[in-house]
């Protein structure tokens, strides 16, 4: 459903000032980077489950006959660099964001699924013959997820997130995609983030706490902090992923005390038998910081998994500044978004449990020099990924598409030139 969000024309300044009438900042654009005339028109959708977001169609000739859509679960990017490549194509470009743009700390991917059902029930009242699902990084496993459940009957639906709260999936009206173009798309962020766990952590408690046999950043196991690699030895690999694996569970088990707690407390109040303590708990919104998750091996060892990357992760190259700093995957969590999105044991918005639905037309473009997903990571995508009609191209550029070296041409060029060829062959514009 519309609200009174509808503004026509390029004008900066009233796109600006809409975006803060529906309450969302942070949506700009700058129109120097089309290379032609467009137009473009902000909505504000409003959700299945009563809320709102916000999203933004661009089109040249008003006669598109497909629209390629743009979302992130946690980002809102009208500026996304792929606009103008999709507009060239001839297809109109949908970009729209999550209901709570930059602050992930409540994100459930089950819940994002009714916003991104939100826009593409607003693309089909538009007419659009074929709708084209652009996920770029996290937006990747959202679609394929979103993909998933919108494929299946109503009442075969997820019906709760994996911390409990119901979904209204099975009441949701979900459109099917004609196709998918997967950019740099990692496994899904819990997946990143079950890589990404320091699992020398001793006590969630204490940041520094450190179990020295799996400190992946000391030198008797393998890290020159001088050179700022590392060249880990196949046992530590192998004890290291199979402590990821124990941290992980903690932390979901952590989560799961903290839900059912919680909702004994709701019980107890609903009965008139709480205590005053339970009355508290019972509205009692935990919140826990998840520290030191920017510690996947191969990104400081780069002969894991070898590609055209750099040393570091896309945080940095110094470990001792994002894996205890303040801006990492995950750090401020509720246990109803670790369980949904961060938990790599829990989530359901993964490639490995997705793919296999997709069955449509599907292009994967993948970036050499990419430090979130790495060669093996899009080799199970594409091979997981069902559709008879898909294409795998490798393009040169690290995960935002920003050029190796600087006499190279920008990998979002290359990008975009893909993604043209590929529109007009497969929906002929």
């Amino acid at each position: 459903m519309l609200t009174d969000l509808h503004i026509e024309g390029d004008n900066v300044a009233e796109i600006e000032k809409a975006v803060v009438t529906a309450g969302l900042r942070g949506a700009n654009w700058d129109p120097a980077l089309m290379r032609r005339p467009y137009k473009v028109v902000p909505y504000a959708l409003r959700t299945s489950d009563g809320q709102k977001t916000l999203g933004f169609l661009f089109t040249r000739s008003g006669n598109e006959k497909t629209v390629v859509s743009i979302m992130h679960p946690r980002e809102m990017s009208v500026t996304h660099y792929l606009v103008p490549s999709v507009l060239d194509a001839g297809c109109a470009c949908w970009v729209q964001g999550p209901r709570s743009i930059g602050n992930d700390l409540r994100l459930e991917h089950e819940i994002a699924l009714l916003d991104v059902a939100a826009g593409m029930n607003h693309l089909r009242s538009l007419e659009f013959e074929n709708i084209v699902l652009l996920g770029n990084s996290g937006g990747g496993a959202l679609y394929a997820f979103y993909n998933q459940q919108s494929r299946q009957a109503p009442e075969n639906r997820i019906r709760r997130t994996p911390g409990g709260r119901p979904t209204g999936l099975d009441e949701a009206q979900m459109p099917v995609a004609d196709g998918f173009i997967l950019v740099s798309p990692h496994p899904g962020q819990g997946a990143i983030l079950l890589d990404s766990l320091d699992p020398s952590v001793i006590d969630e408690n204490d940041p520094m706490s450190v179990d020295s046999s799996l400190d992946p950043f000391s030198v008797e196991n393998g890290y020159d902090a001088q050179a700022r690699r590392g060249h880990y030895s196949p046992e530590f690999i192998q004890r290291y992923k199979a402590a990821q694996l124990v941290r992980a569970g903690k932390l979901d088990a952590h989560s799961r005390e903290l839900i059912r707690r919680k909702q004994d407390a709701r019980k107890r109040v609903k009965e008139g038998t709480a205590s005053a303590v339970e009355h508290r708990i019972a509205g009692y919104a935990p919140i826990f910081q998840v520290w030191r998750t920017d510690a996947d091996l191969r990104a400081w060892d780069i002969s894991i998994d070898p590609s055209d990357r750099k040393v570091g992760s896309l945080w940095g190259n110094d470990p001792f500044t994002s894996n205890w700093g303040s801006v990492a995957f995950g750090r401020v969590v509720t246990p109803e978004s670790w369980l949904s999105t961060w938990s790599g044991l829990s989530t359901n918005a993964s490639f490995a449990k997705c793919a296999s639905s997709m069955e449509a037309p599907t292009l994967l473009l993948e970036y050499t020099g990419d430090q979130c997903a790495f060669p093996r990571d899009f080799d199970r995508i594409y091979t997981d990924i069902a559709a008879k009609d898909k294409t795998r191209v490798k393009v040169r550029g690290n995960h935002h598409g920003m050029a190796l070296t600087r006499d190279e041409p920008s990998g979002r060029d290359v990008v975009g030139q893909h993604i043209g060829t590929w529109l007009n062959r497969v929906f002929a514009g």
